[in-house]
Formats: structure tokens, C-alpha cells, sequence
């Protein structure tokens, strides 16, 4: 316990240290030329907002934008085809069908083509028709599974039939319970003489996600699958519309006895209906495309996260995808929808998974589309033909669409009342088929991730490696890709920046104001300017860009009342050091919120990232206006996401003369894919993370490639849980190597300390003072 001499003795340190702060708070509340700041409230959630309400209107625009990328000929079917066809290979690329498939080949007990009869992998028949156990291949190991109806005597048409995620290929062909006969449509039209494939699709449960025996989240095993195609720029739907298009390789290689070719459909429910609208978009052999369950939604961030495509939304709608169809026929019904949420009920923990729902679309939504669809589609050839259905809403196919489908087929007559099926074999184990469909599909990812070394090196072929001069020029044409392909440009800043600042805290000489600037209506650029003591009139200072990590803001680099923790509060110790720092806001804070934001942008083809580019654009052109600051000598130091920052901005800022990745840099690409370690992304809840087709062209070392001539570190801790330091010493002697070789090894190093996920400002404040040309103190 104190004595009360000492107490006295402390309460009058603490007068004596108020007096002197008081008498040191000389600096202006408001920094020249600038306005006072009088926001209020939390900033940091202000900008995620005005960055969603940005996207709202660019949401809103798309439909008029998206004509951009069209040059359609409608004078004539043939013209109006050709001119579409780049169109069509786009939405190919975005949907991740890019694979070549294998020859055909169909099994059931053994490989079939043509006859069948007596197989032992019938499990069933109905009237008409026999019902087998198959197979067909894919690509590499990426097999289709599920059934084939056989009719007696030559096909009439071939079909395939595509039931919902979370239906099995034996509901919708009547040999197992779950499902009314109105619903078995596969059935139906195998009992009118089509031979049906049915593939299984992988359902939207959680039985085989997550690590085995390390960590059991509940993701669905689609959401898992989409995240590990993702960032290998594929899309779970992109795998099933594959084996859709496998099948029809292997429907039109079974050439009828009679000669010619028999015509091929594709007809599917919810999960199937996009399959199979995608598959009719795609693939010119399919005559008739009928589709039920599914409506192409602008708002795919309310959707579950596994139908997430990369810029689908900023190239295509419900009218240019449907577009892709034509002239070829078309069915669509408005009937039942399936339903799912995640979290399976509101207010519940997300337990890693994306939040999305499915069911009935909103009226007036639905009508929208439909007179956005109904005005692109005007003029283009063969759409007076299709058939729109107004179901009842328990309908899946009704006779109406059933018949329109046959009708395109070449079907003549009605269909009559069903008559029973019956199992006559052993039924496939959905369990254990299940099993096999997810496997083979993250198996192909782990593959592409082995692969994507490879895959790099081919689109990185360019890059001319004389000497640092030639390959800085040619590696122009790779940081306009990272920002096009990747990153995704908003326009540059559409306002003045209007700065704001007020005071925020001013002792021992140096002073920290809070900043704003306007970026665009909505959109602006927030953070703390630390300005140290000693500034002598005309000098000109180096600046440290210091970013926050997941969750952070500017306070906890740049305000020295405040432990953050791992930050150290590092922008103020540079500032004693004689830098001149800014610690911007970025807008990954507020969980899943700034995660949904940034849903909500990729679809548009965008993400955080467009924001934070501009953003730091604004930033360091009113730090190279300020009088105190030196605009050659502007560099950059990020933690965590902030070390994820390092390794994207600079790269498409010059401005930017060096750039510290500390507690991030690793494999990335393992980390986001790797299906066996514990350090993936891939059963965490950060569902942000995947970056399309980033593995194929960017891994940490050819983002740091990017900002050669300019240095470049890396400052780890060895008990830093983002990776082990096997991952970032392999993947920083790839940067190494490419700096030493061009004569440049001098610009680039890693600083490894015995420590955690933090900053540990040693190392890499030497680097700063050696590289930004300012005395050590």
C-alpha cells in the first residue's frame, strides 16, 4: 500500500506531466489547408458502408454497363451465333470449363457403347425402359456417377436429366421414395422413349467437409469445393457442368442404327436448373434447355457462397445467358424453388460457412429480371419459340413444360399416366457415391495446386530477364493483368479530396490528426498522418505507410495511448524515429459484413482491394502535396492483412518505393488450397480469401517480382501461425533468387525472429532508414 507522502509524490508527477503536455500542445487543431473534421461515430464501419452503398449503384447499373462486351449481329441465326461466340467463351472461362475432357467413355459393369442388354448393373426397370448403375469420364480423376434409362428399341432423344443438389438421380427416375411422381421428370420422359443420363450432384451437406481429425466446421461440402476451385479459377459448377458436357460427348458418339443423330436435351431442377442452364449456354449440341428451381439472381451475395462467379454479374444477366441459348430452344418454369440457409437459422454463428440462402425469389426482383431479359432479348433469333411455364409453386415440371421439352426434342404425342417402376438390383450407395464426387473434385484441386508452379512459370514467359531494366518493362503487362484479372479497377478518384483533419494527439513534439478524403460519392480514404517533432521549414521528410491487419484500425498503429498488442504501435515509433507515417483505414473490419461487401463485388468483377488501390491512390497524392514530405520516398509496412496490402497495392502503385510484407508472406497459394494441412484456409471462416484464378498466376513471389527495381521485404516470426517458416523460406528464395539475379540483391531481404504474428521493428526499420536515405537516431 502507498503512503500517503507517495501518494502525494505520483498526483504530482501526473500534474507536472499534464502541465507539460499541455504546454508542448502548440500544433493547430486543424492542419493548414484543410477543413475540421466533424464526423462522429464509429469511421472505420462508415467507410465498409459507403464502400456498399458504391457497389448498390455500380449493382444497379450493370445491366445498361454489361452492353459493353456485346457486338451481337441479329440480321440472321448463323451471324447472330458467330457474333456471341467470344461471349460464350468468356462465360466458359468464369465458370472454370476450361479443362479438355477425356474421349467419351461410359461404364457400367464394364465399358458400353450401344447395347446393354442383360448388364448386371440394372437396378431397375420401368415401362419402357431399364434403369442402370453407370459411370462416365471426365477429366483426369473426375469421374460422373448415377444413372442411365435405357429405352427399348432406338432412342427417340437423348436426355440429360439433372435433379437438385440435394435429390438423387434414383429419386427423380422413381426408384426411391422423397419424391411425387409429377416430380420424377427423368422417369417421364424415359417412359416416352428418351435415353436419360442422370449424374449425381454433390449435395449441399456437411458430411465430408472439413480436416479430418483436426478441425469439423460446417461448411457444405459445395462451399468447400468453392473455395479451393476458386483461387485455381474453377467453380464447383463448373465441374458438374463438365460431366453434363461428358455425357453429351458420349450421347453423340452412340450413333442410331438407322443413321443420322438423335437429338440431345438438357432438363434440370434447383441446383440441376443451373447446371443445366449453363450447360444449354455453353455447348451448341444441345437442342432444348429446360430449367426449373433456378433464377439467375443479381444479388449472388444472398445466395450461398458456392454460386459465387467471378464478374458474372459485370458480363451477364438473365437475358445475356439465356441470349447464349438462342436460337436453340429453350423451356422455363416458374414452379417450386428449393430452400436452404446457412446459417440454418438466423442469429445463429456461422461456424465458418458463408451466410446465403435459397428459395422463392422476390416478386418484383423477378420481375425486373424478367423485363431487363425481355429487352435484351428483343429481335434475337429463334426466342419467339420458347416457352416461359407459370407453374403452380409446388410444381417441378408440369405436363406444360414436360411437353414443350419433348415437343423441341421431336417427341410426338402426350405423355399418359405413369405406370409403376420397380427395383430390380442393388440401388448405388449415396452415401458412399457422395463420398466419391466430393473427393474426386478436391483431389482435381490438390492437383492444380501441385501443378500451379508449373502453370505460373508457362504464363510468366514473358517476363524478359536481361537485366532489372527489361524485365521492370516487361513486367508492366503483369501488374496491369494483377489489376484487371485480379484486383478489379474502380475508376480513379471522381472528387477532390476535400481533406478534413482534427487533432488527435500532440506530445513530446509530435502530433497525430485524423484524416479524411474523398474518393467518389460514398467512397472515401480515412486515416492518422503522424508528423514527427524537428521539421525544419523547407525540409522534406520520408513517409512510412504503416496498415492495420483484420480487424484493426488506424489507433492501433499510430496512437501511442493504445496497446494493440502486436502492432507495437509502430507508425508512432517511426514517427520518434523521424518519419513521417499515415496509418489508412482499409475496410476489412466488421466480420461478416466487409465480407459480404466484398461478395457483393466480386460478381461485378471488383473486390476490397478496388477500393484500397484508389483509396492509397488519394492518400499518397495529398501526402506528395504536403510540404513536409518528400514524394520519392513514400514506402509501405503492413501486418497480417495489412502484410496481404504489402503484397497487392504497391505492386500497382508506383508511388510506392518499397514495400515490407510482415507476419503474411507465404505459400499462399497452398494456403488457401491445401486440403491437408492445418495451416489452409480452406475449413476456416475466412471465406474472403480465394482470389479467382489467382494460383495460375500469381503466387507471393511473383507479386514481389512486381515490385522490382524497388525493395522488397519480408519480416517473420517463427511461431507466427499463418504458415510454417518451411512455406515462406521456400516461396522467399523464389523472390530472392529473381532480385540476385537481376543484380539487385541488395533490395531485398527477410528478417526471421523468435517470435509471434507481430511486428518486431528492427530488422525492418533498418531497412526503411537504409533504403529511405534517413538516419538511424
Amino acid at each position: 500500500m502507498k503512503t500517503l507522502p507517495s501518494m502525494r509524490w505520483s498526483r504530482l508527477l501526473s500534474l507536472l506531466l499534464v502541465a507539460a503536455v499541455q504546454a508542448a500542445d502548440t500544433a493547430p487543431e486543424v492542419m493548414p489547408g484543410t477543413r475540421p473534421l466533424t464526423q462522429t461515430g464509429d469511421l472505420a464501419h462508415a467507410l465498409v458502408g459507403g464502400i456498399d452503398r458504391y457497389l448498390d449503384r455500380v449493382l444497379e447499373a450493370a445491366p445498361e454497363a454489361r452492353a459493353r462486351h456485346w457486338h451481337r449481329d441479329l440480321s440472321s441465326p448463323e451471324a447472330y451465333v458467330r457474333s456471341i461466340e467470344t461471349n460464350r467463351q468468356q462465360l466458359a472461362r468464369i465458370l472454370g470449363v476450361v479443362d479438355r475432357r477425356s474421349p467419351a467413355l461410359l461404364k457400367v459393369s464394364a465399358p458400353v457403347s450401344g447395347g446393354v442388354s442383360g448388364n448386371p448393373a440394372e437396378v431397375g426397370r420401368g415401362r419402357g425402359f431399364r434403369a442402370l448403375s453407370v459411370t462416365w469420364t471426365v477429366f483426369r480423376g473426375v469421374e460422373a456417377e448415377g444413372l442411365m434409362l435405357v429405352p427399348e428399341g432406338e432412342p427417340r432423344a437423348s436426355v440429360v436429366a439433372l435433379p437438385d443438389a440435394d435429390q438423387t438421380p434414383e429419386q427423380i427416375a422413381g426408384l426411391q421414395p422423397g419424391l411425387p411422381e409429377s416430380d420424377q421428370f427423368a422417369r417421364r420422359l424415359a417412359e416416352r422413349g428418351c435415353r436419360v443420363l442422370i449424374p449425381a450432384l454433390v449435395d449441399r451437406s456437411d458430411t465430408h467437409s472439413g480436416l479430418p481429425g483436426v478441425r469439423k466446421l460446417k461448411q457444405s461440402q459445395r462451399e468447400v469445393l468453392w473455395r479451393a476451385a476458386y483461387e485455381m479459377g474453377r467453380t464447383v459448377q463448373g465441374y458438374e457442368i463438365q460431366k453434363v458436357l461428358a455425357a453429351v460427348d458420349w450421347l453423340e458418339s452412340q450413333k442410331p442404327a438407322s443413321g443420322g443423330r438423335t437429338p440431345v436435351g438438357v432438363i434440370g431442377y434447383g441446383e440441376g436448373g443451373l447446371i443445366a442452364c449453363m450447360a444449354g449456354a455453353l455447348d451448341p449440341r444441345i437442342e432444348v434447355t429446360a430449367v426449373s428451381g433456378y433464377h439467375i439472381n443479381p444479388r449472388l451475395h444472398d445466395e450461398p457462397i458456392y454460386r459465387n462467379v467471378w464478374s458474372l454479374t459485370d458480363q451477364f444477366g438473365a437475358g445475356e445467358i439465356a441470349g447464349l441459348i438462342a436460337p436453340r430452344g429453350l423451356v422455363w418454369v416458374r414452379g417450386r424453388f428449393p430452400e436452404t440457409q446457412y446459417p440454418a437459422k438466423p442469429g445463429q454463428p456461422h461456424n465458418g460457412a458463408a451466410p446465403g440462402k435459397l428459395g422463392r425469389p422476390d416478386p418484383e426482383m423477378s420481375r425486373q429480371v424478367l423485363e431487363q431479359a425481355g429487352a435484351w432479348l428483343n429481335g434475337v433469333p429463334g426466342v419467339d419459340q420458347w416457352k416461359l411455364v407459370a407453374a403452380q409453386p409446388e410444381e417441378v415440371f408440369n405436363d406444360e413444360a414436360l411437353e414443350a421439352f419433348g415437343d423441341r426434342l421431336g417427341l410426338s404425342g402426350s405423355s399418359s399416366a405413369s405406370a409403376p417402376v420397380s427395383v430390380t438390383g442393388t440401388l448405388p450407395d449415396n452415401g458412399a457415391r457422395q463420398l466419391r464426387q466430393y473427393s474426386q473434385i478436391l483431389e482435381d484441386t490438390q492437383w492444380l495446386m501441385r501443378e500451379a508452379e508449373f502453370t505460373r512459370a508457362e504464363f510468366w514467359k514473358k517476363a524478359d530477364r536481361k537485366n532489372a531494366d527489361t524485365f521492370a518493362r516487361s513486367a508492366q503487362s503483369y501488374r496491369d493483368y494483377l489489376l484487371k484479372e485480379v484486383i478489379g479497377p474502380i475508376p480513379p478518384a471522381s472528387l477532390p479530396p476535400s481533406p478534413r483533419t482534427r487533432k488527435l494527439i500532440e506530445t513530446n513534439g509530435i502530433t497525430a490528426y485524423e484524416v479524411m478524403l474523398d474518393v467518389h460519392p460514398d467512397v472515401v480514404a480515412y486515416g492518422i498522418l503522424v508528423v514527427p517533432r524537428g521539421l525544419k521549414p523547407g525540409e522534406k521528410r520520408p513517409v512510412v505507410v504503416c496498415q492495420h491487419g483484420l480487424e484493426g484500425r488506424p489507433t492501433d498503429v499510430a496512437d501511442p495511448r493504445i496497446d494493440a498488442g502486436a502492432y507495437h504501435t509502430y507508425a508512432w515509433r517511426l514517427a520518434e524515429r523521424g518519419f513521417v507515417t499515415f496509418a489508412p483505414q482499409n475496410c476489412y473490419i466488421g466480420e461478416n459484413r466487409f465480407r459480404q461487401v466484398l461478395r457483393k463485388a466480386q460478381p461485378l468483377k471488383l473486390t476490397l482491394w478496388s477500393f484500397i488501390h484508389r483509396q492509397h491512390e488519394v492518400i499518397l497524392d495529398w501526402l506528395a502535396a504536403q510540404e513536409f514530405v518528400d514524394p520519392s520516398r513514400m514506402a509501405f509496412y503492413g501486418l497480417s492483412y495489412g502484410g496481404k496490402t504489402a503484397m497487392r497495392i504497391p505492386q500497382v502503385i508506383d508511388r510506392y518505393c518499397l514495400s515490407i510484407c510482415s507476419a503474411d508472406y507465404n505459400e499462399w497459394i497452398w494456403k488457401n488450397l491445401s486440403a491437408r494441412s492445418s495451416y489452409s484456409y480452406l475449413y476456416w471462416g475466412e471465406y474472403d480469401m480465394p482470389e479467382f484464378n489467382l494460383g495460375n498466376t500469381f503466387n507471393y513471389a511473383e507479386l514481389s517480382w512486381l515490385m522490382i527495381p524497388r525493395p522488397f521485404m519480408v519480416e517473420r516470426g517463427h511461431d507466427d501461425g499463418v504458415a510454417p517458416d518451411e512455406w515462406v523460406a521456400y516461396e522467399f528464395a523464389k523472390t530472392r533468387r529473381q532480385y540476385v539475379k537481376l543484380g539487385l540483391g541488395d533490395r531485398t531481404e527477410i528478417e526471421y525472429f523468435d517470435g509471434p504474428h507481430t511486428i518486431h521493428g528492427q530488422g525492418t526499420f533498418d531497412f526503411l532508414h537504409r533504403h529511405l536515405r534517413w538516419p538511424k537516431p
